[in-house]
């Protein structure tokens, strides 16, 4: 099982496409020959990407601004992207953001919308395609995830919790889908250099992690569609965040939270 075979009338579907994972997700995918569809709500980042692509290698890149946080915006989608006469073989969902402090000091409204990208978007937009892949016998499915979603996070806690959800609900479905040709696999990326960290107000503890416990995005992004290819049910990408993930998966939780809740530098 690997990535469908490129062709002039397929794309690779990548939602938050404007910057950091999601932009080198993209770059990944156009490198290997496959069109691209970016989303995200900045189409001005989104048309540099397209033009970036479509100029270093030969492929059709398309850009949609659309917010996915809007289930009215989010459901025109497909036909937006069928209207082009493109069909989706390859979905990464990569839209999503995180947050940080304590419960009650946070934005209820933004920590909502939250749980609506990083959960409601990914299974909307994969009930979208998941029928049509399975039709047609073949796709790829990439979820972002997150190392943070290995074990609770006391303050991160709804960020924490909806990367749990990404990642029970891709192993989910590699386990489901395998016997279609479908590959699905979840990555699960510890700190890496991008927006993310100041949107959530994470700067300082990013800031703080030592050089060889970071990835790079473009490294990140090569490891994960590489994984994908291959159809790898978790990526998580560095030696580091590999261990990280172990740790958080398999320690008791009588242990972890009480030690987390101490010593977790947010």
């Amino acid at each position: 099982m690997s990535l469908p075979e490129p062709s002039p009338d397929t794309a690779a579907l990548v939602t938050g496409a404007s910057s950091g994972i999601g932009a080198d997700l993209a770059r990944e995918l156009a490198k290997r020959g496959h069109g691209v569809v970016l989303v995200a709500r900045r189409l001005d980042r989104l048309t540099a990407l397209a033009d970036e692509l479509s100029r270093a290698h030969g492929v059709r890149a398309e850009a949609i601004a659309c917010d996915l946080t809007d289930p009215e915006d989010r459901d025109a989608l497909p036909a937006k992207i069928t209207e082009l006469g493109l069909t989706v073989d390859i979905l990464v969902n990569n839209a999503g953001y995180g947050s940080s402090g304590r419960f009650q000091r946070l934005d209820a409204a933004r920590e909502a919308a939250m749980v609506r990208l990083n959960c409601e978007a990914v299974v909307a937009l994969s009930s979208a395609y998941v029928p049509e892949f399975v039709e047609r016998r073949g796709g790829a499915i990439l979820i972002v995830a997150s190392s943070a979603g290995m074990q609770p996070l006391p303050r991160q806690a709804t960020y924490s919790a909806s990367k749990a959800f990404a990642l029970a609900f891709a192993e989910s479905l590699h386990a489901e889908l395998g016997k279609y040709d479908i590959a699905v696999t979840a990555l699960c990326p510890g700190p890496v250099a991008t927006e993310f960290a100041e949107q959530a107000g994470m700067s300082d503890l990013f800031d703080a992690v030592p050089s060889f416990a970071q990835v790079t995005s473009p490294e990140c992004a090569a490891q994960a569609i590489s994984g994908l290819d291959a159809n790898r049910r978790v990526v998580a990408p560095g030696l580091v965040t590999k261990a990280m993930t172990l740790g958080g998966r398999y320690t008791p939780r009588a242990l972890l939270l009480p030690a987390l809740n101490r010593f977790y530098p947010v």
